[in-house]
């Protein structure tokens, strides 16, 4: 990197992620963790996936995991830093794309490149999901947890809330045990 500075890391990593970010804050989350863990150790396994609870559980847009990384890194400075950094490119991306779109929108190209999207977008989403179960899976149990979770979602038409549930109650019944 450029700088040790930690808010100008921040701002680099978040901004170039900003660039090629394609399907939103949970399409980006592998390369998150990537940033967060692996790359420049801000978070543990434990944190990332302990902090992406609660950014999922919280109302809003998911994109609040990149403001609680930058939280945690460097308090305010480092979650205005994140969040700016994600923010700006990819609204200027999108700001030119729809200046784009009306000029293009009646091209074969343009119509072919559009519709590749949606499988691009929902591969990322998958290795999302991936990347963020093996950073808060500890052991059979939670391994469990993870794919009946995924079949009550995946396989059925019942509330997602069911899955919920049932991973809590399965989570609370294994700790109360002294299994997990």
């Amino acid at each position: 990197m450029w700088s040790d500075d930690p808010i100008v890391k921040l701002a680099l990593a978040f901004g170039a992620l900003s660039l090629v970010s394609v399907g939103g804050a949970p399409a980006m989350m592998p390369e998150i963790h990537r940033l967060a863990v692996v790359v420049n150790g801000w978070h543990t396994n434990a944190e990332f996936a302990r902090d992406m609870a609660l950014a999922q559980s919280a109302p809003g847009p998911n994109f609040m995991m990149i403001s609680l990384v930058g939280w945690r890194v460097a308090g305010f400075p480092g979650l205005m830093a994140a969040t700016l950094a994600a923010i700006i490119p990819s609204s200027i991306i999108a700001f030119i794309v729809g200046r784009l779109y009306t000029r293009f929108s009646q091209k074969d190209w343009f119509n072919v490149a559009r519709s590749a999207l949606p499988p691009i977008v929902l591969g990322l989403i998958v290795a999302s999901g991936v990347v963020t179960a093996s950073a808060a899976v500890s052991g059979a149990i939670g391994f469990g947890i993870v794919i009946l979770s995924a079949a009550i979602v995946a396989l059925t038409s019942r509330n997602p809330l069911i899955a919920i549930g049932a991973g809590a109650l399965i989570g609370l019944i294994a700790g109360r045990l002294g299994f997990l």
